[in-house]
């Protein structure tokens, strides 16, 4: 059969993702950090966009019409032709409000520009600050460098002595200098070490405390004292004296030095109660404000200008105008979501964690006649201030637990259920698993004891053994 070149003509759909269109689904899953950083690169790299303070003008509303009436008239039809914004999303027709700006009390300069000491460079500065020859300096900065972050030492001396080549007694004596190095304990190679190097700089050598230290960490983990009190022939009395100050030694001495930094959260949106009903506002403090610069607008009415100019200066204001409609189609997404999002968890809002109802995704992109990814990509570090307190978006997405009467319970329900009946337990006697699963059944939750185990060590709450106090 011999091959023939032909022309046909077929009909299709098809989306196109345009530069522009990429850029408003990026910007929507931004954090507000991120939202800010990429704002602020625009302004410097786009001459036509300026920061402006709205308090300054009449009205409130973002002046879009201000500039656009000034931009060319074909100038304006290419980019209207571009892409059809309102078929692609449908949230325009939503309203959504402005949170007015205020004036609130900043981190002073010095929280900015601080750096907090790391155990690494602590224990090197009081290394040097220490009369020692050049071979122990030489040990001494192998042996730092071997020092995790809670303060342990995560080889051998053997392993030391190898790599350096210095004998074990070397190692060995400038390991024990380091150990009585700040933070006490600092360098211990386990945590029996670490807290007889704690007792012995408090002068419990030889005591009932050092004992239980040397031969029943186990057992005090365990908190089985009636144990320890027979087999050391001591009163319940004595052991407990030993128990509460070896609750107050630090097993990880390196901890003070590696705490992470307190991150404040800056909500995008807050959730008020206004009598018997809810108001969203979003929290728009902070973000630059931007518009169209009035010099470039000018500059596109002077003939002189020569038309490569415009040309340069068109590009410019129409990548202008789809960021502010992006940043403002951001805005109104992530209001609509937050509504539908709190129509759904109005008893959450009104009673606590409690009465959290399972949701998934799905629930909320049929409210809103949007797709999961979209409401996924507006959820994600996304933060809501409620009268419940502070929570990412994601945090109001659970599983759901089938209760006794078939109604649906969220995971965070059980969860918090979970954490008061622990709360509200007898110490001497506290409730196992089971127990717990008996005691949820109550409040007509049906789970199993392996879910009462998964929810606990998600909260990192011990097991019953180890939250067992006699006393």
């Amino acid at each position: 059969m011999a091959l023939q070149i032909k022309q046909s003509l077929n009909l299709s759909q098809q989306l196109i993702m345009t530069p522009q269109l990429q850029q408003a689904i990026r910007l929507l899953q931004l954090s507000r950090l991120e939202l800010v950083e990429e704002i602020n690169q625009e302004i410097q790299t786009n001459p036509v966009l300026e920061e402006h303070d709205y308090s300054e003008t009449s009205s409130q509303e973002p002046d879009l019409a201000l500039f656009s009436k000034d931009f060319p008239e074909k100038a304006g039809k290419e980019f209207k032709d571009e892409f059809d914004w309102e078929a692609y999303l449908t949230e325009y027709n939503t309203k959504w409000y402005e949170f007015p700006s205020e004036e609130r009390d900043l981190p002073s300069f010095e929280a900015f520009t601080s750096k907090k000491t790391d155990l690494y460079s602590h224990l090197m500065w009081q290394l040097r600050m220490n009369n020692l020859t050049q071979d122990q300096m030489k040990i001494g900065e192998y042996i730092i460098g071997n020092i995790d972050e809670d303060g342990y030492l995560k080889v051998s001396t053997d392993e030391i002595s190898r790599d350096t080549g210095y004998s074990v007694d070397k190692v060995e004596e400038m390991l024990r200098i380091i150990q009585q190095f700040d933070p006490v304990g600092v360098g211990a190679r386990d945590t029996k070490e670490c807290l007889l190097i704690q007792i012995r700089f408090q002068n419990l050598q030889d005591t009932i405390v050092e004992k239980i230290i040397s031969g029943y960490l186990d057992k005090l983990q365990t908190k089985r004292y009636d144990i320890i009190s027979k087999e050391l022939n001591i009163t319940l009395d004595e052991v407990m004296k030993a128990v509460t100050i070896i609750s107050n030694l630090e097993p990880k001495p390196g901890r003070k030095y590696n705490e992470t930094e307190v991150i404040y959260i800056i909500p995008d949106i807050y959730v008020f109660q206004v009598g018997d009903d809810f108001e969203i506002v979003l929290n728009e403090d902070g973000l630059p404000k931007l518009r169209i610069n009035s010099y470039y607008r000018d500059m596109l009415r002077d003939g002189s200008v020569p038309d490569s100019t415009k040309e340069y200066i068109q590009d410019k204001l129409r990548s202008a105008i789809w960021l502010i409609k992006s940043i403002h189609q951001r805005h109104r997404t992530i209001y609509r979501v937050t509504e539908s999002i709190m129509k759904f968890q109005r008893e959450f809002l009104e009673k606590g964690i409690k009465y959290l109802k399972p949701l998934i995704l799905r629930d909320v992109a049929e409210d809103l006649q949007m797709h999961e990814s979209t409401i996924s990509r507006v959820t994600t570090n996304k933060y809501v201030h409620t009268p419940q307190g502070v929570f990412e978006l994601k945090f109001f997405f659970n599983s759901a637990v089938t209760g006794l009467d078939g109604n649906a319970v969220s995971s965070e329900s059980v969860k918090e259920h979970i954490r008061n009946i622990i709360k509200s337990e007898n110490k001497a006697k506290p409730y196992s698993d089971q127990e717990i699963v008996e005691i949820l059944k109550r409040y007509n939750i049906n789970v199993a004891r392996r879910t009462v185990a998964k929810y606990r060590e998600a909260m990192n709450i011990l097991p019953s053994r180890k939250r067992r106090n006699p006393f």
